[in-house]
């Protein structure tokens, strides 16, 4: 089902004609859209990607839907069965399997793997080569640093599934582990190289193997020669965030500071 605008299609791509595609997108080389796929408007879908790949049957069958404008970098794999809000925006060999629900603005880094089951917040940001469990829950404006591990299993092998909870503003810094049914708080830092397997309290700094609580996050100071506190992050740094969105935050600060 094609828009009245025709979407740019590569003729070496497969397109089902049962997929429901919006105007203005692009799909490239060698790319596979399969029946069961809602893409939205201005989306683009580089080469060599597969969408909408068939879930597992024992999966309902529900739609992948692409919300507008997003882009979808070479080599990447979507199951059917999930949904993603406007500007998606992914790296190169990402994958993402069935009954993922993400919100707006969410980008997934380098050869990111989501194994399905998870919900998502609005501008989530994962760096490259992140591995999400399946049952993980990440909220709002979270940062995941690279080669980062949410696992879900706390006695592997078995068919117990602990997903990891991720609170609004958390950030988990790169190469970090972070055990089955943990919840890190909102605000909180999670150090790098960091094995966590206890809850992280709200605004709170932990760091090691296991992690352990080293201070509360506004005792960090910027290394810019300020001397400002470096969290909370949204404080000074706004690169990216919608203008209704840093007003907000703006104001927040502002109104602790009087």
């Amino acid at each position: 089902m094609k828009s009245s605008i025709e979407p740019l299609i590569h003729p070496s791509s497969f397109v089902s004609k049962n997929a429901k595609i919006g105007s203005h997108v692009e799909i490239g080389p060698y790319t596979i859209v399969h029946d069961n796929v809602t893409l939205g408007d201005g989306t683009v879908i580089e080469s060599h990607c597969e969408i909408g790949y068939p879930a597992n049957k024992s999966h309902d069958s529900s739609p992948l839907v692409i919300g507008k404008n997003s882009l979808i970098r070479s080599h990447s794999v979507f199951y059917e069965g999930s949904s993603f809000g406007d500007n998606l925006v992914t790296g190169h060999r990402v994958t993402v399997r069935e009954k993922t629900i993400a919100g707006c603005n969410f980008q997934i880094g380098t050869l990111g793997d989501i194994q399905g089951t998870c919900e998502i917040g609005n501008f989530v940001k994962f760096h490259s080569n992140v591995h999400i469990g399946q049952h993980s829950k990440i909220k709002n404006y979270v940062w995941i640093f690279p080669y980062v591990v949410l696992t879900n299993d706390p006695n592997p092998p078995s068919n117990i599934m602990m997903g990891v909870t991720v609170e609004d503003y958390a950030a988990i810094a790169t190469m970090s582990v972070i055990l089955p049914g943990v919840t890190v708080g909102e605000g909180a830092l999670v150090g790098a190289h960091s094995s966590v397997s206890k809850n992280v309290d709200p605004n709170t700094v932990v760091v090691g193997s296991p992690a352990k609580y080293i201070c509360d996050t506004n005792k960090i100071k910027m290394k810019d020669g300020s001397h400002q506190s470096a969290y909370p992050w949204r404080r000074h740094f706004h690169r990216g965030y919608l203008p209704e969105d840093v007003a907000r935050w703006i104001a927040e600060f502002s109104e602790e500071n009087k």
